[in-house]
């Protein structure tokens, strides 16, 4: 019997064996949380959010790894929804600032299962006693690749986060 990467070379390639992961992950999250109509990287905005507390859109993008641009795309669409409160700085005019609404924190709290049942999903496929050590590979690629990415996010060294 042919091996995975005799079959097709793309199973023998990093980027696109976690591209496909990344997609697959992103329709079992889409298919837990249908009813909430969140997609992955509004979870992470308003999880990041809920975590830290009010902070300026800058902040936001770079506490997840996220392009300006995008960031700057999300919240409006979650502020229109009344998940997020926008405002200036009071320090600097030239800041938003954003916070979760009451409205969002319950949000999250309700989708905390099914994401939880998305997350368990994406790598069920691992037997259990090893899926620590996938995550840890995970972090341990994300950490030394970070500074790598379009938009690298703050890595918290300290245990904290």
């Amino acid at each position: 019997m042919a091996t995975a990467i005799e079959r097709s070379a793309l199973l023998g390639r990093p980027g696109f064996l976690i591209r496909r992961l990344h997609q697959i992950h992103c329709g079992l999250f889409l298919d837990e949380t249908r009813e909430h109509n969140i997609t992955p990287v509004q979870y992470s905005l308003m999880t990041t959010l809920s975590t830290h507390g009010e902070m300026d859109q800058n902040s936001l993008a770079h506490e997840i790894g996220l392009e300006r641009t995008s960031v700057a795309e999300v919240i409006p669409r979650l502020e229109a929804r009344g998940l997020l409160k926008r405002r200036q700085s009071d320090e600097d005019r030239r800041f938003k600032l954003v916070k979760l609404s009451r409205k969002g924190v319950y949000l999250l709290k309700k989708m905390e299962a099914a994401v939880q049942r998305a997350h368990d999903r994406t790598i069920e496929a691992i037997p259990k006693d090893q899926r620590d050590v996938f995550m840890l590979q995970l972090i341990r690629l994300v950490e030394a690749n970070n500074e790598n990415g379009s938009a690298p996010f703050r890595l918290n060294k300290d245990g904290d986060g």
